[in-house]
């Protein structure tokens, strides 16, 4: 079985390659260059692991693993743009250096390019990979909808913030997950955990992060630690906090959400302290790491062939605070 950093490089192996035509170069390049600026490539990984865990490799993991990546990046590119994002991944976006419409078409473009992948792989089972990329896509932007309605609601309840997350961020990592394991060979019930397992992760990834931005040291996560409650970002730890505060506390939070002082984060930090947010977060957070590993345990495979997928899952979830 193959570890993270081995399938890291083996993907990145397959991926490094110009995806895009030349002409127009005003279109293409960008793209180009956005693609080179890698993440964790977290989603193939997941993907080519899917398929792992119940057999060989299979070219056609690469092929999916790539529609994954592509996908993920028209993401973030038309995200980017909704969310007026001037980086990512330290870098500037898209939008912001070549213009809106640029990034508009270009996000277009690799959806296309995703979808070119798609229908490398075997006959066999396009169907059903075709069915499950189409319901994951559509979510995914059903998740940033919602993502941008909350932000004209005052009050959201955990329930609907959950379905968010679940839409956004949980299901490409689900589907990846599943992807892999149709191209493997897996039965019904064992593709299904594996969905299970990755929506589940999902979560607690988005806990996490959510603590993180909070809660984090910004050198080693990355970030200015305080960017969600700066801009009055619905999290579950802002949620939660909003639904627990006493009427002190609460009139505290509130007044510093809707005045933005220049100590806001602090003020807001001290509310979370005083109800034990972030104690609650971490609990919130196992609750569901335990959901997605039980999902993980209870497929019908050798506990040998889990061991990478429990690593990639500690390692997810227990990011340096």
């Amino acid at each position: 079985m193959s570890g993270i950093e081995s399938l890291q490089k083996s993907f990145e192996l397959y991926f490094k390659h110009r995806h895009f035509p030349v002409h127009p170069k005003s279109l293409y390049d960008p793209l180009e260059e956005f693609l080179s600026n890698s993440g964790k490539r977290i989603r193939p990984i997941l993907c080519l692991m899917g398929n792992e865990l119940f057999g060989e490799i299979h070219e056609d993991a690469y092929h999916l693993a790539a529609a994954v990546e592509l996908f993920h990046n028209f993401s973030l590119v038309h995200d980017d743009i909704m969310d007026k994002a001037p980086l990512r991944r330290g870098k500037p976006t898209v939008h912001s250096v070549h213009g809106e419409p640029t990034a508009l078409l270009g996000g277009d473009v690799m959806m296309v390019v995703a979808y070119e992948y798609v229908n490398k792989i075997s006959s066999s089972y396009i169907k059903d990979v075709l069915r499950l990329f189409n319901k994951t896509a559509k979510e995914v932007c059903e998740g940033q909808q919602l993502d941008m309605d909350f932000e004209n609601i005052d009050h959201v309840n955990m329930e609907d913030y959950l379905e968010m997350i679940g839409q956004k961020t949980s299901v490409l990592l689900a589907a990846s997950l599943q992807m892999g394991a149709i191209v493997g060979g897996a039965s019904e019930g064992n593709q299904q955990l594996m969905y299970e397992f990755g929506r589940n992760l999902g979560i607690a990834f988005q806990i996490q992060d959510d603590y993180l931005d909070a809660f984090g040291d910004p050198e080693k996560f990355g970030k200015q630690v305080g960017g969600d409650i700066k801009s009055n970002k619905k999290t579950f730890l802002m949620i939660h906090a909003l639904e627990t505060a006493s009427g002190e506390q609460l009139e505290k939070l509130e007044k510093a959400i809707k005045e933005n002082p220049d100590n806001k984060v602090e003020l807001v930090l001290e509310v979370f302290k005083a109800c034990g947010i972030d104690s609650w977060a971490d609990e919130l957070k196992e609750q569901y790491l335990q959901k997605a590993l039980q999902n993980l345990d209870d497929i019908a495979v050798s506990k040998i062939r889990k061991e990478p997928l429990h690593a990639l899952a500690n390692f997810l979830i227990t990011r340096d605070k």
